[in-house]
């Protein structure tokens, strides 16, 4: 149980991230820190949470890490299918956009 609230706290932590990354150009400065600036947090999140660093625990996390970074994108194909004047910030975009 504490394995799947983990592996939901980074797929919804990594959605910004996501988001960040499908809009900026692949292997820039800011593409490489939109994938990597969340493994700090995960790693922080499995020590604290005590879940360790089983290999079955990277099945969860990994998949979770790359289903935040794939719907990031696509809210952000979707924001921006609906608002001219969306950037990289899925907060900012959010509240220009739909509020």
């Amino acid at each position: 149980m504490k394995l799947l609230l983990i592996s939901l706290l980074v797929l919804v932590f990594n959605i910004p991230f996501g988001y960040w990354r499908s809009n900026v150009r692949s292997f820039s400065l800011q593409w490489f820190l939109a994938i990597h600036i969340p493994v700090p947090f995960i790693i922080g999140l499995r020590l604290v949470s005590d879940i360790g660093f089983a290999w079955y625990t990277y099945v969860f996390l990994v998949t979770a890490f790359f289903l935040g970074q794939k719907t990031g994108s696509f809210v952000m194909k979707r924001i921006h299918r609906a608002c001219q004047h969306a950037t990289s910030c899925l907060v900012m975009d959010l509240i220009r956009c739909l509020g």
